[in-house]
């Protein structure tokens, strides 16, 4: 399953990818796909909300919840 969570705070590849790195550390299993235009990463083979949104967080970003 695949969930689509919203991020504020990202503007550029290096933000993308600090994020991805992140949530990589917090769930190794998890699939990471970020979308810097929209402001969103999808994440595939994990789905603990909790520690997706703290990922998020450590790497300084703004967790804004499910996108759509």
């Amino acid at each position: 399953m695949t969930q689509t969570f919203r991020v504020d705070g990202m503007s550029c590849g290096k933000c993308a990818a600090s994020v991805e790195k992140s949530i990589k550390m917090s769930a190794p299993s998890a699939q990471v796909t970020v979308n810097l235009e929209a402001k969103t990463v999808s994440v595939s083979g994990f789905d603990d909300e909790k520690t997706i949104a703290d990922a998020i967080e450590d790497a300084g970003f703004t967790f804004l919840g499910k996108a759509g």
